[in-house]
């Protein structure tokens, strides 16, 4: 008695599993990237056309808070630095550095005197440095 067989192998897929991990995959990846946040501190950056494509491992934070009271953040962080132990932390954290620079995020509000202080630092130590800007 031969026996026949009724059902046929089909050599074609279905490619909607692989559009679903795709489309997952994109929606971890939006939110993964919103999440990184460089700035902590909320600047208003003054506009610039001329940008910069230069990358500065440290930043330094100056925020203005309306009553001519101005803070110094590095690295985003929210505890304030004074004045005078900015320079030891940039000296720090710039040591083992080939081509040492760091940026100045500024208000636009803050005093040009305020960020010539923080670029007389540089000049002292020999440092490279980017005021960053928002583009127009």
């Amino acid at each position: 008695m031969a026996l026949k067989r009724n059902t046929k192998v089909d050599a074609s897929f279905s490619v909607s599993s692989m559009t679903d991990i795709v489309f997952l995959l994109l929606i971890f990846f939006l939110v993964t990237s919103t999440l990184i946040n460089p700035n902590a501190l909320k600047l208003l950056l003054p506009k610039s056309t001329g940008q910069i494509g230069a990358k500065a491992t440290v930043s330094v934070s100056i925020k203005d808070w309306g009553d001519d009271t101005y803070t110094y953040h590095i690295n985003g962080d929210q505890n304030p630095a004074s004045y005078e132990e900015v320079e030891d932390e940039l000296i720090e954290l710039l040591s083992g550095e080939e081509d040492p620079t760091f940026s100045i995020f500024s208000d636009q509000s803050v005093p040009v005197g305020e960020i010539v202080g923080i670029m007389n630092i540089a000049k002292r130590n020999h440092y490279k440095v980017i005021l960053a800007t928002q583009p127009e």
